[in-house]
């Protein structure tokens, strides 16, 4: 559908499953260049690996794992045009008085840590090349402040919207778009792991479109983002993703 997308080599990381999984599998559908980053997932990267999508196993909480992933992708790709920083994940639903320090790190390591490492380790090569595209992944938690027991999450995926904002503002000198994509309850393993069946029919009889959200639904607006003959001026936006649960 966009022609500028053919050969455009972008990384993703969570890129093999779920919403980052669904993502790939569009982009490459319209000829883009993929390098998808995982952790979980070998049989999915597997598959990929058969359609010709590099994937790279790595744990992005580890100390300069996201400079290593973006060194491994400009390598396998020959450069790099796009990011998009997907992975993360609420790790364990717990309410906040019952926090630990530990669960506090991982969690926050997981959202906002390597995601930040993720775009300090691209922007250099952004910046020589006086274009770039990050994609950042947030949640309708960022706004609504997510239901019991996410809320250090919540608060991990507010702090994702605002600094893409942030450096939107900082990039657009050097020709660098910021966006961020903001997901509603879209069910994907991450609900079978952290909601039980009666809280998402709760959730699914608030939302017009009267259905969760599924992987592929996310899977457009990523498109959209990374093509610059789609979303060219489009920048410093987090754009929702819900079924009209959340309206602006």
């Amino acid at each position: 559908m966009f022609s500028d997308l053919r050969n455009k080599r972008i990384v993703i990381t969570g890129g093999v499953t779920g919403i980052g999984g669904a993502a790939t599998l569009a982009l490459a559908k319209m000829g883009a260049k993929l390098f998808a980053q995982y952790l979980n997932g070998g049989k999915e990267a597997a598959e990929f690996a058969k359609r010709g999508i590099a994937t790279f196993k790595l744990d992005l909480v580890e100390r300069k794992a996201p400079w290593k992933l973006i060194e491994e992708a400009k390598k396998s790709l020959g450069g790099i045009d796009v990011l998009i920083n997907n992975a993360g994940g609420m790790v364990e639903r717990r309410v906040i008085a019952e926090f630990d320090d530990v669960l506090y790190d991982r969690v926050l390591e997981l959202n906002v840590r390597q995601l930040v490492d993720c775009c300090r380790a691209v922007i250099p090569i952004f910046e020589a090349q006086s274009s770039g595209n990050i994609i950042n992944v947030s949640s309708i938690a960022a706004r609504s402040g997510g239901a019991a027991g996410s809320g250090i999450y919540a608060g991990s995926k507010g702090f994702v919207s605002a600094v893409t904002k942030s450096m939107a503002k900082e990039l657009a000198p050097s020709n660098i778009r910021v966006n961020a994509v903001s997901p509603g309850t879209i069910h994907t393993a991450f609900h079978d792991r952290h909601s039980t069946p009666e809280k998402l029919e709760a959730t699914r009889q608030q939302i017009p479109l009267g259905r969760l959200g599924t992987a592929e639904d996310c899977a457009g607006t990523f498109v959209y983002l990374a093509s610059d003959e789609a979303s060219g001026y489009v920048t410093g936006q987090v754009i929702e993703v819900n079924g009209g649960l959340l309206m602006a």
